[in-house]
């Protein structure tokens, strides 16, 4: 025992979270790739069917929508993860005892999950470069960043989401239902495979209180799919990060961190 703590000893206390939940999410990939598979099918599956249904120049909208639905969906694979960690592995007690913290502990379940998404992104991010440079619409340094910026807020958000009602999950069986129910109803309210004009006017008012709405808008607006002027492109940004902030402290204030 002596030998183990004077081998550790002089090891960094900090700044092993992250990659010790990279390499959670790796293992993941490796030990099982269809993990990998997964999250790029689904968006595909919407594509393929609209693609036949819908004019082809909101095909780059759609690969939008297909990148945004991508990362939502690790707000339902969060909250699967984290719900079985505490109820069948008991896993959370552990890090509630130790110096982790309940917000690196949120960035470590979402950073763990996003390694499995980065394969979907990464191809539908190659298919948004061809198909927006052959519609007119290419991916432009400042389309780039502003894509980047707005799938780093709904990671937060959706992550945020998923622990947070994965605190209030009693039982294995609820997780999956829960989940699929949650995050299916905000995908289908935002309007991430078609244009918000396209909704009912109830409709549109209803998805302009979801962050993801604003995420759309923003992108579509900076690849010049939706044109939208420099005043609308930061009314768009503010909504979104002022929707992402909301969303995120009651989120907090719901999630229960060492509590039965």
């Amino acid at each position: 025992m002596a030998a183990l703590e004077s081998r550790w000893k002089d090891v960094p206390a900090r700044g092993r979270a992250l990659p010790a939940f990279l390499i959670v999410g790796w293992r993941w990939i490796g030990r099982n790739p269809a993990i990998a598979i997964a999250p790029i099918l689904l968006p595909f599956i919407f594509l393929y069917f609209l693609s036949f249904i819908s004019p082809p120049s909101l095909l780059p909208l759609e690969i939008i929508g297909a990148m945004l639905f991508t990362m939502q969906n690790i707000g339902s694979w969060v909250l699967g993860d984290s719900a079985t960690w505490r109820i069948e592995c008991s896993l959370q007690d552990m890090f509630v005892a130790s110096p982790l913290g309940r917000i690196r502990y949120l960035f470590g379940i979402g950073f763990s999950n996003l390694i499995a998404m980065l394969p979907a992104l990464a191809i539908l991010a190659v298919l948004l470069s061809y198909i927006g440079a052959q519609h007119g619409h290419p991916l432009t340094p400042f389309a780039g960043v502003v894509l980047a910026g707005s799938l780093a807020c709904l990671w937060v958000l959706f992550s945020s989401i998923g622990i947070a009602i994965s605190s209030r999950v009693r039982t294995q069986r609820e997780i999956w239902p829960v989940g699929n129910l949650t995050f299916s109803i905000l995908g289908m309210l935002s309007p991430l495979y078609y244009p918000l004009k396209a909704l009912p006017p109830l409709w549109q008012d209803a998805a302009r209180f979801l962050p993801a709405t604003y995420a759309a808008l923003l992108v579509q607006g900076a690849m010049g799919i939706t044109p939208a002027s420099s005043l609308e492109m930061v009314e768009y940004a503010g909504l979104l990060a002022l929707t992402t902030g909301v969303v995120i402290v009651v989120a907090l204030r719901l999630y229960r961190w060492g509590e039965l």
